[in-house]
This record gives C-alpha cells, sequence and structure tokens, in this order.
C-alpha cells in the first residue's frame, strides 16, 4: 500500500476517558476525506489501560498506526516520536489526544498548505480553560514573544499542520529540550495561523501537571532567548552600580559631615544583596549548562517498547527507535 498522504499524530498519555471519544471522530474525519490520511497513536507510557485501547483499534483498523515508548518522556519527545514514525507525504497534522485540538479542522488547513504554505498554525482566540492558567497562558505567550531571538506566534502551540519538508527537518534536529513551537518557528518556510476556538477536555482531567508546564517554559525561554544570560550581565552592573553608589554615600558622610557610618544592618544588607545576585546568576546559567550536559549524552531521544502499524517495516531512517516489536494490524 502506498504512502497516506496525511499523518494524524496524536500523542497520548493516561487518555482513557478521552480516547472513546477520539477514535469516531477522527473516523467521521477520515471515512469523509478525500484525503488518503493514517492516524499515528503515541503512547508516553500511560499507567491506565489506554495503550490496550490503542492496540485494539490498530489491529481492527489498519489506518491507525501505534508507538508504545518504553516509559514516560513527556508530551514534546512523544510527539517527537509520533514524527518519527509517521509517514505523510503531504505534510503531518498535529493534534492533542484530548480533543482540545478539533480534528475536524484539517480541510480547513488542508486547503492553506494547497495554497503554498509549509506550516498552518492553529491561533487561540477563546480558551475554555480556569481564569488563572488562562492568565498564566497569555502573560507568557507575550513574554516569550519580547524577549525571543525567534518570531513565535502569539497564543499558538503545537496544533498544526506542517509540511512534509517542515517534519523532515524537525526530525533530524537532535535537541534534547524539545520546544517543537519554537522549533517550527525557527524553521522558516512560508507560516500562517488560523484562528480557532479552544475546546475544554473531551473527559478526564489535564496531564500537564505545573512542573510540566514550567519545564515547558524553561525550554522556550533557554533555548529560545538570550534574555537570561543578558540579564545576569544587567544584573551585575546593577550591583556593582549599587555598591559604587553605597561607596561613594560613605565617603561623603566620613570627608563632609564628618559622620562615619556605622551599624551591623547595613552589613547584612549588602551581603544579603549580593549573595542573592550571585546565586541568581548561578541558576541562569546552570540552566543553560544543565541543556549542555544532556545534550552532549548523546543519548537517543527516546526508545520505543513496540510498534504497531500496518506495514512490517520500521525504515532505516528512524535511529531513535530500539528494541522494537512490530505487530502486522489486519
Amino acid at each position: 500500500m502506498s504512502d497516506p498522504q496525511i499523518s494524524i499524530v496524536a500523542p497520548l498519555y493516561n487518555e482513557r476517558e478521552s480516547f472513546p471519544h477520539l477514535v469516531p471522530r477522527l473516523n467521521a474525519l477520515m471515512d469523509a476525506s478525500p484525503l488518503s490520511i493514517e492516524v499515528v497513536l503515541v503512547d508516553d507510557g500511560s499507567r491506565d489501560n489506554t495503550a490496550e485501547l490503542m492496540q485494539q483499534v490498530a489491529l481492527a483498523d489498519g489506518r491507525y498506526h501505534c508507538v508504545f515508548l518504553a516509559r514516560n518522556y513527556g508530551h514534546q519527545i512523544a510527539l517527537t516520536a509520533g514524527m518519527a514514525a509517521a509517514r505523510g507525504t503531504e505534510g503531518l497534522f498535529i493534534i492533542d489526544g484530548d480533543l482540545q485540538d478539533p480534528p475536524e479542522l484539517l480541510p480547513k488547513f488542508y486547503a492553506k498548505l494547497k495554497e503554498g504554505y509549509d506550516v498552518v498554525y492553529a491561533v487561540r482566540k477563546k480558551r475554555k480553560e480556569g481564569l488563572l492558567k488562562r492568565t498564566a497562558y497569555f502573560l507568557f505567550y507575550r513574554f516569550m514573544k519580547s524577549i525571543s531571538y525567534v518570531d513565535i506566534p502569539l497564543d499558538s502551540g503545537d496544533f498544526s499542520l506542517i509540511s512534509r519538508r517542515v517534519a523532515n527537518v524537525l526530525n533530524k534536529m537532535p535537541e534534547e529540550s524539545r520546544f517543537i513551537r519554537g522549533m517550527r518557528s525557527w524553521i522558516g518556510f512560508k507560516q500562517i495561523g488560523v484562528e480557532y476556538e479552544r475546546d475544554a477536555r473531551a473527559a478526564g482531567e489535564s496531564k500537564y501537571s505545573f512542573k510540566m508546564l514550567r519545564r515547558l517554559a524553561y525550554n522556550g525561554i533557554f533555548n529560545f532567548s538570550e534574555y537570561p544570560i543578558k540579564f545576569v550581565s544587567r544584573l551585575g552592573m546593577f550591583s556593582i552600580g549599587a555598591a559604587l553608589l553605597y561607596f561613594i554615600q560613605t565617603l561623603i558622610k566620613k570627608y563632609v559631615f564628618g559622620d562615619v557610618p556605622e551599624g551591623f544592618t547595613a552589613t547584612v544588607f549588602l551581603i544579603i544583596l549580593f549573595s542573592g545576585v550571585q546565586l541568581i546568576a548561578l541558576g541562569l546559567i546552570g540552566e543553560y549548562v544543565l541543556r549542555i550536559f544532556f545534550q552532549t549524552k548523546g543519548r537517543p531521544l527516546f526508545v520505543v517498547r513496540e510498534v504497531i502499524r500496518e506495514q512490517e517495516r520500521l525504515g532505516d531512517d528512524l535511529p531513535v527507535f530500539s528494541d522494537e516489536k512490530v505487530k502486522a494490524s489486519s
């Protein structure tokens, strides 16, 4: 069988509640579309029965292909695994398995792809989430845009349709601390945004904890901005300036007013101030060093435990896969 035109890539982690809603909507999309479509589902080390549900649908329907990771690697790595396995000749349609990204927008995105755009990304004009989370996302995207050396569109996530050549470039980028929406913007080519209203989760609760969101934000900031390291330099200059002002004030009090400043409080204040500045500087530099450390290890981005796909072939272009077993779908 020839390769499909479009691959729908959906990473999943503990999505047993939303999975029964996901498959019917994907089936309806594929049945109604004139395009040849495959669905690549990636299990990111789920602890519930998501993997079993994926296996059942893949063995029953040859349009579904499943990649089971050896453990939980996180959303961005799971998405990377799905893109590496996808065979779409024209493009990859990236969605979340919780159905907050409506798959029914594929025809609208595909029309833009046929107009000559290589990246069609979704722009959220409305989010059906809590006020705190909406505010945090709003502030982060604007802060990120103000400090990044790459033009990352406001209010856009991973939900997108990317051309085959963009997918090939992304698959060749070996970054360990991945921020795919930033990498997608860095690549370039013709890109356009399409507004949509982000839905609430189909079922269950969000698997993106505050810790995971913070890590994603850090990857965006430290991978696509020079601001943190420049901030350290500016903070150092400010500290030196504050120390010089205090020194001048001390000299004026001594030689003009004959008053030598005394007291334990001023000394403690200065020690705390400069110690805090040094710790902040070390922490920011450490974020860069940590990423260099993990990148230079040269480990594969992920390990695949098992693959279920229509054909018994993995391809020689997936070097990050290891310990793979293949089941042919019927």
